[in-house]
């Protein structure tokens, strides 16, 4: 009661004081303003946290409803853009932090809705590629070359475009077919057109994956990725997937694959079923690595089939390497010497003359006399030894062709245009 009196008292006395009242007056009318608004503003942010809630749901329903096929566990801490890694230890450093971040929150089983990859969509166009194939290898070919090439179409840069000069070089009637759904496209036929006008049978073609991989070990491989059974780890999967397509295209046609960074100096016609070492013992004389960006295989050789099988099974997409040069050195290691593989190992001269970390020599120019004398001797040793260069694309593709270096050189004996 006493409370009561004090508030009233206040309301009554103003009567008599005109400031007084407008005072409190303007009091009142500011407590209720600020109650209405902060009022409001709860109301309204409740209903922009339903609607935003509510379109997040909307989102994920209309990517599954797209997307009904593709579902790829990722870590919530790895990005979907990750770089591709060029040394081992920076790579063994940054996936050592994402595992053990996903062993400590528990989340190395986190399925997360991707896009489906470029290279793996099928239309109309992909449909075409085996009849593509077929016809375009009819043609006379002296030799079948492939390529894959899973980047914009913009990247396809003068470095690839010297890479197919050298095979038309050394290969005047051969046929060059680089799996692509961006190089098969009115752009890439512009990249590729001074060669055609010259007669050189070229062709993009954007490949039709699961056709490719139907009736291999890697036709499970591709419906466990779809279905998220798989990881495809940190390493960007464009990477792994060319790794895959060179060993399915051979193995479903035969012929040569090339990486776009290998400059072709001699002719391929003598070799069959053929592998390269990086890398040997200096002293034993014996390969240490062999590496798949040069292989040379008839139309279902068992070799090929095992290196699928391999990649299949025990595919990593967190270990740079694994399912490339590693996995056809594992495969190779287990398979030599055994009956019915029937295939050839040459010396690193023949593909891999210059180790990645030696790569930069070949475009530095001649300092003196003496540098000059070493890049003729290098460049005869080639002439006579190798089949071709790898040019480490990743260590090399920032250096610049220096006048007088050894890769000038082999660029004016082996371009065509």
């Amino acid at each position: 009661m006493m409370t009561t009196k004090i508030f009233v008292r206040p309301v009554v006395i103003p009567a008599k004081s005109p400031v007084a009242f407008m005072i409190l007056f303007g009091l009142l009318m500011f407590l209720m303003l600020t109650d209405s608004i902060v009022s409001n503003i709860s109301l309204e942010s409740a209903a922009f946290t339903q609607k935003q809630d509510s379109q997040s749901l909307q989102t994920l329903t209309v990517t599954r409803n797209i997307k009904p096929d593709v579902v790829l566990p990722l870590s919530l801490t790895v990005s979907t853009k990750n770089n591709i890694v060029d040394g081992d230890s920076e790579h063994q450093n940054s996936l050592a932090s994402s595992l053990g971040v996903r062993e400590k929150h528990g989340i190395g089983k986190f399925r997360r809705k991707l896009p489906e990859h470029e290279i793996l969509k099928s239309d109309e166009l992909t449909k075409k590629f085996h009849g593509r194939v077929l016809e375009f290898f009819n043609r006379g070919c002296e030799l079948q070359f492939f390529m894959t090439w899973i980047s914009k179409v913009g990247s396809f840069g003068r470095r690839e475009i010297m890479a197919a000069e050298s095979v038309f070089k050394a290969h005047p009637n051969g046929c060059l077919m680089i799996l692509s759904r961006t190089m098969d496209s009115v752009q890439g036929y512009r990249i590729l057109k001074p060669l055609l006008d010259r007669g050189f049978k070229v062709i993009a073609v954007a490949p039709d994956f699961p056709f490719l991989v139907k009736n291999t070990p890697a036709e499970a491989w591709l419906d466990d990725m779809k279905s998220g059974k798989k990881d495809p780890g940190v390493i960007p999967l464009a990477q792994n997937l060319s790794n895959l397509m060179r060993l399915v295209v051979l193995y479903k046609y035969g012929g040569v694959y090339l990486d776009t960074d290998f400059i072709v100096m001699r002719s391929f016609k003598g070799l069959k079923n053929t592998i390269g070492a990086q890398s040997i013992d200096v002293v034993s004389k014996n390969w240490t690595r062999l590496n798949n960006a040069v292989l040379v295989f008839d139309m279902k050789h068992p070799l090929v089939l095992k290196f699928i099988e391999e990649f299949a099974l025990t595919f990593d997409g967190n270990k740079w390497g694994h399912n490339g040069p590693y996995m056809v050195s594992r495969v190779v290691r287990r398979v030599e010497g055994r009956p019915g593989y029937n295939f050839t190992i040459l010396p690193p001269m023949a593909f891999y003359p210059v180790d990645w970390i030696k790569i930069g020599g070949l475009f530095k120019m001649p300092k003196d006399r003496a540098g000059s004398r070493w890049i003729e001797a290098k460049v005869q040793q080639l002439k006579r030894q190798t089949y071709g260069v790898h040019l480490w694309n990743k260590q090399s593709s920032k250096l610049v062709v220096e006048e007088g270096s050894v890769m000038e050189r082999l660029m004016a004996q082996n371009c065509v245009l």
